[in-house]
């Protein structure tokens, strides 16, 4: 297991122009080989967008984004011809396939908070494609089937345990809260990387929030 804490996060955006991100992984000038990517997963950002800020229309390819807002409202507009407005609870998945251009904005009137995950696809190119999840339930998962993986939310009252999926490779990112996993204590943020995951729970302190990548081998 390999613990990894939100201050170790790289940090990008452009503060005067409303945007922050913090990197998980490898991503743009923060190039490191050693962190490249966990299984399927090759970003998980954390993005905080000031009202009016965003993300001008820009490409992406051979990529499945999947985004999960915390707090606040993300308006999102592709080249397919999507328009949507996301807010908490909500799954959006975007595969990116032989290309897509897409936008990402904070139109509404409160500072905006998003997960934003990358996953490489099993096989590149294709047809990109669009699909939105409003107001998944807690331990439902979401399948993303071109890179072999499964996203889990959980959402946990203090004192509340929960199993935790057995995985090739298990991810997971703190949202909100605090919770105990395998000795480490978890804050908002932290992750952690699970190899050959089997039989784990994790118990939350306060009130959490939680995501969980279950991915199959390569």
């Amino acid at each position: 297991m390999d613990v990894r804490r939100a201050g170790e996060r790289y940090a990008g955006g452009d503060a005067g122009g409303g945007t922050e991100s913090r990197h998980a992984f490898a991503f743009g000038p923060h190039y490191d080989p050693d962190n490249l990517r966990f299984g399927a997963l090759i970003a998980c950002n954390e993005e905080r967008l000031a009202p009016g800020a965003g993300f001008d229309e820009h490409p992406h390819s051979h990529t499945e984004i999947v985004t999960w807002v915390v707090e606040g409202e993300l308006t999102h507009r592709d080249s397919t011809g999507h328009e949507t407005v996301l807010g908490p609870g909500d799954v959006q998945r975007l595969s990116s396939a032989a290309g897509v251009r897409h936008a990402e904005r904070n139109d509404g009137p409160v500072p905006l908070t998003f997960v934003q995950m990358w996953l490489a696809p099993r096989t590149p190119g294709g047809t990109p494609g669009y699909e939105i999840v409003r107001g998944i339930a807690d331990s439902t998962p979401y399948a993303v089937p071109e890179a072999g993986a499964m996203l889990h939310v959980r959402r946990l009252g203090p004192g509340e345990r929960t199993a935790l999926p057995d995985a090739a490779y298990l991810y997971l990112h703190m949202v909100r809260g605090a919770l105990r996993f395998a000795a480490e204590r978890l804050e908002p943020g932290d992750s952690a990387r699970v190899t050959d995951a089997r039989d784990l729970e994790a118990v939350a302190e306060t009130a959490a929030e939680l995501l969980l990548w279950e991915m199959a081998a390569a």
